[in-house]
Parts: C-alpha cells; structure tokens; sequence
C-alpha cells in the first residue's frame, strides 16, 4: 500500500510540474521554452556569431564525418581475414604535403570570418552613446556617460516580487520573466551604437546579452568595453556571467531599446526625476521622514543580504541589535557605508540623503530603538574629509 501511495504522489507531482511547465512561456528577448539554439540576433555582431557558429558546427561534422568513414573504410576493406597484406614504408612526401597543406586551407578557411566578426566586435569606436556598466553585488549601477542622456545614473536591481517569489521556494505558475525582471532597465535607442564600459566595485562580474552576442568581464580596478547596435525595438536580457557569490542568480540584466523620440522622451523625465531627487543637504529631518524614506532605500539595497527583518544570514551580519548601530558615534556606520568593509559592498554611488536615511532607519528598526538621527550634512561632511 505504501509504495501505491508513493506512485500516487509521484505521478500527481509529475503532472503538476508538468502543468505548470505547459503554462510556461518563452520570453521575447530572453531564454525560450526548452531551447537548444542561440537567442535570436537582435544585432549584426550577434547574427554573424550564429553564421559562424553553424558554419564551424558544420565544418568540423563534415571533416570528422569524412575522416572516420576513411579510417572505418580502411580498417574493413584492409582487413587481416580477407588476405590483406600491410605495405611497409616509411616516408612519402607527396602524402605529408597532402596532409599538412588540406589542414592548413581548412584553418585559413575557418579563420577569415571568425577574425572579421572578432575585430568588428571590439570595435568600440564612434558610438553614438557611452554607458559605463559597474558591477556591484549584486546588482548593476548605470552611468550615461557621452551621448544624449548624459549624465543620467542609476542602479538596477532583481525586482523585489521576484525575490520574494524565490525566497517562498517558487511555487505555482512563475512569471515569463521570473528572476529576470528589473526595478529600472537599461534605455538604448534603437539602430544606435551604444559603447558599454564595464568594470566592478567589489568582486569580478560580467556583463552580457545574448540576443546583442555581447558578454564583457567586469573586473574591479580595471576598465573593459563593448559595443552593440540593437536592430529592433523590444525587451532583452541578459544576467551577470561570473560566479560572483551567494546571490549571483539575483543579478539579472534587462535592456530596453526603443525608438529615439521615444528614448528622448524618457530621457527629459529621468532628468527630470533626478532634479526631484536632488535634496538640500543642509535640510534638517525628523526622524519619522528620514526613516520612512530610509526603509525604502533598505528595500532595495541591503534588504537582499541583511534580509527584511535584519537579521543577516551565514557571513552577512545581523543589523537588529548590532553593537554598530547602538552606538551613539554616527562616523563608523557612514564610513562602512561609503567605504565598505570585508563583505560589505561600498555604497558611494547613494546620495548623501539616501545613505542617512537607511541608516537613521537601521538605527531605529526592529529592535534598535535608539531615537538617533544621522542628518545628510554628517554624510557630506564625511565625504569632504
């Protein structure tokens, strides 16, 4: 009867992966349902790649398909039971010609457009747009650097559902896009050229997009680039390509291209949501204001590691109750968060109200009840030392 009842629950499992599976979607732009191929191109470089990437598959079948049918074919018709005898010699130059000079056109043959593609894509030159990509863990800093949009940044992160959803074990029918969804993609033009800089704040990471056949090393201390020029308009992804700790699957990449008058729209309202954002940093906060906007930026940024509750998991460090935040002195909590420390990822790129809000929030969430305000003008000044 047990193992009935065993079979019954594996079989109703079955079909329940299988039902949820069936419910599945491929992604425009993103993985596809049960795929075996390359995404599609969504650029030159990258449909090049998947010419060459059939053209070499088929080149080496054809010459292993050849080889062994002369190897096999010799071995069956030379064989010792039908009466054949062994030649004995030593050197035949006309066959060491043969079998150097065929190689050699083959590699000469495969080489000319694997190089063509290579060049073209470190190409970097002449872009209509330069955004620098920075690596943090985990998630992916933006800087608009040339190019209309300058001067625009922001960081893009898993969005929160996502995580939630993994964090409840991904249960039931999970989204299209489940751990690829972002809080703020990154806006391109659509038929521009945009030059990608990467490099890292903290560990190596790697940024890349299949559908662009674009995947750059993002290494801390050291500049890389890349380039791509998206054809069509749409939504594409891509996530981190370097095991770059215990949250790397949580680090997805999610490029939006749109037509240019729409880029230029969206690029007035962030201009304009960055002026928003500007706060006067000699403004006093009360500690209701600054902790409730502190806990939207401990949302987003911190709640990953130090968890939603503060309670930190393995290596990651409990905040609830922490000596650090206990204290009365504010200048060691600003220091980590500006400068990092083991673990602990630098947090410049956060405005100086950002960074004093999420720790006023700290300094007064769960069990730290300690009424302490740290005010921008502490983190400003802590900066100008």
């Amino acid at each position: 009867m047990k193992s009935i009842s065993r079979l019954a629950l594996l079989l109703a499992s079955g079909a329940g992966c299988g039902a949820a599976l069936a419910q599945i979607q491929d992604l425009p732009g993103g993985p596809a349902v049960r795929q075996l191929n390359l995404h599609d191109a969504a650029t030159r470089i990258a449909g090049e790649q998947a010419w060459l990437h059939w053209f070499m598959l088929i080149t080496c079948v054809v010459i292993f398909v050849l080889v062994f049918a002369v190897m096999f074919y010799s071995i069956w018709k030379h064989r010792r039971s039908r009466g054949a005898k062994p030649a004995n010699f030593h050197e035949s130059v006309t066959v060491e010609v043969i079998w150097t000079a065929i190689p050699f056109l083959i590699v000469i043959v495969m080489a000319l457009p694997a190089t063509k593609v290579l060049v073209a894509a470190k190409d970097t030159s002449n872009a209509d747009l330069t955004i620098k990509a920075t690596g943090y863990q985990w998630k992916w800093g933006y800087d608009y650097l040339n190019g209309e949009g300058a001067g625009i940044a922001f960081l893009s992160a898993l969005d929160a559902s996502h995580r939630q959803m993994s964090d409840e074990g991904a249960r039931g029918v999970m989204p299209n896009d489940y751990l690829l969804k972002v809080d703020n993609p990154l806006v391109v033009p659509v038929g521009k050229k945009v030059r990608i800089i990467t490099t890292a704040n903290d560990v190596i990471h790697a940024w890349g997009v299949p559908a662009f056949g674009v995947k750059q090393d993002a290494i801390p201390g050291f500049v890389r680039d890349t380039w791509f020029r998206a054809e069509k308009v749409g939504d594409f992804y891509g996530q981190c390509y370097e095991l770059c700790g215990k949250e790397h699957a949580y680090m997805p990449i999610h490029v939006k291209v749109v037509s240019p008058a729409d880029y230029s729209a969206w690029v007035v309202a962030e201009q304009k949501k960055m002026a928003a954002r500007l706060d006067d940093p000699a403004k006093v906060w009360e500690l209701t204001d600054i902790a409730a906007r502190g806990e939207k930026v401990y949302a987003a940024n911190c709640a990953a590691c130090h968890q939603a509750n503060g309670k930190g998991a393995g290596p990651i460090k409990a905040l609830d109750g922490s000596p650090l935040l206990l204290n009365a002195e504010k200048s060691a909590a600003i220091d980590i968060l500006l400068n990092g420390k083991g673990a602990m990822p630098a947090w410049k790129q956060l405005s100086d109200t950002d960074i004093a809000a999420v720790i006023s929030y700290t300094k007064n969430a769960w069990g730290n009840k300690t009424g302490q305000v740290v005010q921008p003008a502490d983190v400003q000044a802590f900066r100008a030392k």
